[in-house]
């Protein structure tokens, strides 16, 4: 029998920063692939929302970090976050928003079969590259809560254009360039399918950011509200890509906070 696309295969103990976070890793199904991820759970008993976070980069760059998925976690939420196929031992190959948006859809069903996690207060948050597949998750997982974007990418032309270091790896991992296969990254474009997105999204951004230009979350913004989609959004004129901590700390109560307003349909 074909196993459900989200099934727990193995789930083992991790070390855990935190003395009422409980840290798991594991192997999931995503599309027939068994894919590896990070889990982590309040030791409190109760139910939870729950929270998938997608991260960015791709291979060892942007890897998961346990001390950030247990900070949301300390929040009051189930997090789990997908290391993506190919990954930290999982089976096949990362191609940047494509195929592998799977692994969070998959990430997105994992939570809603977690026994503490309330089926209808599941939350997205995507960081950098993560920012496409956490719309691409809730456009696919109409009944996501809510959606959070950090420094998000939204529009994959603009990627190509923006960062010259990052072209010979999309040219491989996606197959050409957008004048060859403009087709390819429209696919891996969320702008041009929001029409299905009904989760409410929340926009950060760092107006100094060079590594994901404020022009991604301005172009997301602009499109949300032409097809009267609900969004915020927070721009931070004097940051980067990277938010100094207590900053950071800051803006992970807030945006957690947001969330939790929103998860009540």
């Amino acid at each position: 029998m074909k196993k459900q696309d989200g099934t727990i295969l193995e789930k083992t103990p991790f070390p855990s920063p935190h003395p009422n976070i409980k840290l798991f890793t594991v192997t999931y199904y995503s599309q027939g692939l068994k894919v590896k991820g990070l889990l982590a759970e309040p030791i409190e008993e109760g139910m939870y929302d729950g929270f998938l976070y997608l991260r960015g980069g791709i291979k060892n760059v942007g890897k998961v970090r346990p001390a950030r998925i247990v900070q949301f976690a300390a929040q009051g939420f189930v997090v789990f976050a997908p290391y993506y196929r190919g990954n930290q031992g999982g089976e096949g190959n990362e191609d940047f928003g494509g195929e592998d948006r799977m692994d969070a859809i998959s990430g997105f069903r994992l939570l809603e079969n977690h026994p503490k996690v309330s089926k209808d207060r599941i939350h997205v948050f995507g960081f950098s590259r993560g920012g496409v597949m956490a719309l691409f998750t809730a456009i696919h997982c109409p009944e996501t809560a809510s959606v959070v974007t950090w420094g998000g990418v939204s529009d994959m032309f603009l990627t190509y254009e923006e960062r010259k270091d990052l072209r010979r790896m999309m040219k491989r991992v996606i197959g050409g360039t957008p004048q060859k296969y403009p087709e390819r990254f429209q696919y891996r474009t969320p702008l041009f399918e929001l029409e299905k997105l009904h989760a409410p999204v929340l926009i950060i951004h760092g107006v100094k950011d060079s590594n994901v230009s404020v022009e991604h979350a301005y172009r997301l913004e602009k499109r949300l509200h032409a097809l009267d989609k609900e969004v915020d959004s927070w721009y931070f004129d004097e940051y980067t890509h990277y938010f100094p901590p207590a900053v950071n700390r800051k803006i992970v109560e807030d945006l957690t906070h947001w969330m939790k307003t929103k998860s009540v349909k």
